[in-house]
């Protein structure tokens, strides 16, 4: 039994049992004490950790002896970076500071790569049905530590507990589709293509990949790259991201106790001279990426510049398109979860709803439902908006929905300055309606990623999906109606890659794949499903002639171009 793994389960034994419940984090809980943590082999004390609000940009030259650092994993060691530069990991509804992650060297990178390489020479050759049976020890892994990954991600990022399991679930449900990967990577084949020839196509691994993943989903993208990506035969370097890359390590270290072998997940940390070093290095052969719109375009054009396939989730603008006739209970309650909840830090997130005709009454039932939210800490009793990342995203958030108030919106909900008591510090917005707003605006140009809901009206259903349409982005999209041929004509005309009729938040489940589109998306395959297995293999075709021999003498050389037809 590894030591880190024994370390891991003797930990999560100790969080369920601290006083204050399940769930004893970073906040200002009574009795909480000395407080194990899952990834840096040290006890995390409240009264031991400074605040992190004099620093500017969460960046220190020196690891501090008051707070763990993150490790990387290489091959299949957990190991202590030799980094000069630390980013730190702060609770963002109290500002205590979590831990302190490295930014990985280029000479640690290569070290990565070259055990991902070198793993991959026996791994490839590995049974598919071996891969995929470690794919289902590790859900079973993830089912045990559901509840301690999801204790991680709210210390580290903020959400509910509810939400956090939510997160490790969605990504559960791609290692569950891992687990049935022979079906996926099977090839065709056509006999007698000409006589006594037949062709067939296979599907093999690319060699190294790599991970680049966001902070708002601290489980769930980890867990849409790896398990498809090592099941299909391939290795990975992957890089959390670097305000939350706790539930990350911890996934790695589950895979490592399902049985991955060393060096076929590797897990290093850092910012943009570790992507510039992914992009560039000639033994990555894939670049696999969820974040931003800046990022995303950044790594998708230097990745491919240097020969790579690259699948590039970006930013969104999803709209909600609300006819008369829709359910109002129904449509204003979906549409409150879907903009408020994971505090609108979601791609998926409702961020505009278009009304077609007079949508007052629904809403002001959103503006009601959204005022009885209750805004605070992920770790506290019937909290379901928890704070923002960063200081910084709450300034822009902030910044965002004044220029919306300053350009002519009616702000009929302000959610900015809320401070929820006992947690003065945090990073909190609460939810925020602009009425009014023309695409003109800002508000709605930028995306917020805050749980502000901007909302409009048009005269008809065309209007509403000229106003989808005209938006760069594409992720998704919904439409809330009871009408079928209203539904029918969305669903058909709207230029977006996942539709949702009476759901808020269309994101399919891994048999299928994750379509985002237009400007929310570049690359040639998407995430999960068959797009994800597409993207993580080659196709090689054979066609192979078996004569008899006596089928052979004499045959004279062919010179001209070989086909089908005998003549």
């Amino acid at each position: 039994m590894r030591a880190a793994s024994a370390f891991r389960r003797a930990t999560a034994a100790a969080l369920r049992g601290q006083a204050g419940g399940p769930f004893c984090l970073m906040g200002p809980v009574q009795g909480c004490g000395s407080i194990p943590n899952l990834l840096y082999n040290a006890p995390l004390t409240k009264s031991s950790l400074p605040s992190a609000n004099c620093l500017h940009n969460n960046v220190r030259g020196v690891a501090s002896a008051s707070a763990p650092t993150v490790k990387m994993l290489i091959g299949g060691k957990l190991r202590e970076s030799k980094a000069t530069e630390y980013f730190e990991v702060t609770n963002p509804a109290t500002q205590e500071l979590v831990s302190l992650v490295p930014l990985c060297t280029g000479s640690e990178l290569d070290e990565a790569v070259d055990n991902a390489k070198d793993a991959f020479r026996k791994w490839r050759n590995t049974p598919i049905g071996t891969r995929s049976r470690v794919m289902f020890k590790l859900q079973e892994l993830i089912r045990t530590h559901m509840d301690d990954l999801a204790a991680n991600i709210t210390m580290e990022q903020g959400k509910t507990l509810a939400d956090a399991r939510g997160d490790v679930f969605r990504g559960l449900e791609v290692v569950e589709q891992a687990c049935g990967m022979a079906t996926y990577q099977m090839g065709e084949i056509a006999e007698n293509v000409s006589t006594n020839i037949d062709s067939y196509s296979i599907r093999q691994p690319l060699g190294v990949t790599a991970g680049i993943c966001p902070f708002n989903f601290p489980a769930m993208i980890p867990l849409w790259m790896f398990p498809v990506a090592t099941t299909c035969g391939n290795t990975m370097v992957m890089k959390p991201s670097e305000r939350d890359p706790g539930a990350a390590m911890m996934l790695a270290e589950m895979a490592l106790e399902a049985g991955l072998p060393p060096g076929v997940l590797n897990v290093i940390h850092g910012t943009h001279d570790v992507v510039n070093g992914i992009c560039d290095h000639p033994d990555i052969r894939a670049i696999s990426f969820v974040g931003s719109d800046v990022a995303g375009k950044h790594i998708y054009m230097r990745g491919s510049a240097s020969g790579k396939r690259v699948q590039s989730n970006m930013g969104a603008k999803n709209h909600a398109v609300v006819m008369p006739d829709a359910n109002p209970e129904s449509a204003a309650a979906q549409l409150t979860g879907a903009a408020f909840g994971a505090a609108g830090q979601r791609c998926m997130a409702i961020s505009t709803v278009v009304f077609v005709g007079d949508g007052s009454a629904i809403r002001d039932a959103i503006v009601e439902k959204a005022k009885a939210l209750k805004v605070g800490a992920g770790t506290e009793s019937g909290v379901e908006v928890g704070p923002l990342i960063s200081k910084a995203a709450q300034a822009r958030v902030e910044s965002l929905v004044q220029s919306g108030v300053d350009e002519g919106a009616s702000l009929l909900l302000d959610g900015r300055g809320v401070k929820p008591p006992g947690y003065e510090q945090g990073n909190f917005v609460g939810p925020t309606v602009l009425d009014g707003v023309k695409p003109t605006m800002r508000a709605y140009q930028e995306e917020i990623f805050g749980p502000v809901l901007c909302t409009m009206e048009v005269g008809s259903l065309d209007e509403a999906i000229e106003v989808v349409n005209a938006n760069r982005y594409g992720n998704g999209t919904a439409i809330f109606t009871r009408s079928g041929a209203a539904a029918r004509k969305f669903q058909n005309e709207v230029d977006a890659g996942q539709v949702g009729i009476n759901i808020p938040i269309p994101v399919p489940l891994p048999f299928f794949s994750f379509t985002g589109s237009r400007g929310s998306f570049q690359g040639s395959s998407n995430f999960y499903g068959k797009s994800g297995v597409q993207f993580y293999t080659q196709t090689k075709t054979v066609t192979a002639s078996w004569k008899d021999q006596d089928d052979i003498k004499g045959t004279a050389a062919q010179v001209v171009m070989p086909t089908s037809q005998k003549v």
